[in-house]
């Protein structure tokens, strides 16, 4: 197989661009964009639907596995945590989404074996960063299992009490405290690195670290706006799983999408001196 470069005009940037690496720059946006950055996504999921779907059913489908393999294992307790933890992996599983959205803005036609094509670019940056988000992931995961033990002497409630004592019991507002404060920061911080570092490395060839420090750079800009995108998405995937998770068949792939369409209004590639590659495939 044969690679292609394939250029497409950025938009206007809304402020001046500084510090480029690589030629990639920051915009500054100073307003909220959010609601322009879901509907270029809906766009894109009423164009390719049986792409999100599959995407979306995959999330559900490993939502319930996960689900299914805490109760077995009698950690019913970990369900809230890991539902929470989801939102440090979900950029990773979107890869195929934002390749999907790319596909498209550059006139391509767009299949789920096409979206199969973003995991095959930058295979090994990709992978670096995704070990990344595993680590933070796991890194939460044990934070709540410490929280638990240090609230419940050293237990953890039995599945009857759970509810109530995770919500209502004497410790609870402590304990949400603690943990919401130490999962909010670890979310910041995982946001702060990957809000557009996979798209970009999906986009263009570039390495993680560069992709990475591109990535804070726009959060540290753009912070007060991101920080309002994050909690959409929050926002978001909290009512998806609510009914079972079925929501998430749609909202993760229309926030896939949208997150693709964040990373082109933020991102300025107009004087990038790396290609935008596309990877031929059948």
């Amino acid at each position: 197989m044969t690679d292609t470069i394939i250029e497409t005009p950025d938009k206007t940037p809304d402020a001046a661009i500084e510090n480029r690496i690589h030629g990639i720059g920051v915009r500054e946006i100073s307003t909220d964009h959010s609601g322009s950055w879901l509907e270029a996504g809906w766009r894109d999921f009423k164009r390719t639907p049986a792409i999100g779907l599959s995407y979306g059913a995959f999330c559900v489908l490993a939502g319930w596995l996960v689900v299914l393999s805490i109760f077995r294992t009698g950690q019913p307790y970990l369900t809230l945590p890991l539902a929470a933890g989801f939102m440090l992996l979900a950029p990773l599983v979107a890869v195929g989404l934002y390749e999907t959205s790319r596909r498209l803005e550059m006139g391509e036609n767009a299949t789920l074996w096409h979206s199969l094509n973003g995991f095959r670019r930058n295979p090994g940056q990709i992978g670096a960063i995704g070990v990344v988000l595993m680590l933070f992931f796991l890194a939460w995961t044990r934070i709540a299992m410490l929280l638990f033990a240090l609230f419940y002497n050293g237990t953890v409630p039995s599945l009857d009490v759970l509810v109530w004592e995770t919500f209502f019991s004497r410790d609870a507002i402590t304990f949400l405290i603690t943990g919401s404060i130490l999962g909010g920061a670890l979310a910041i911080i995982v946001f702060a690195i990957s809000v557009v570092s996979i798209p970009l490395l999906v986009d263009r060839d570039v390495d993680v670290i560069t992709a990475v420090i591109i990535s804070v750079s726009a959060f540290k800009k753009n912070w007060k706006v991101l920080i309002g995108w994050a909690a959409v998405i929050a926002i978001l995937s909290a009512c998806g799983m609510i009914a079972f998770m079925f929501g998430l068949a749609v909202i993760m792939p229309l926030l896939g999408y949208s997150s693709w369409h964040a990373y082109r209004g933020i991102i300025d590639t107009s004087e990038a001196d790396v290609a935008r590659l596309r990877r031929q495939v059948p």
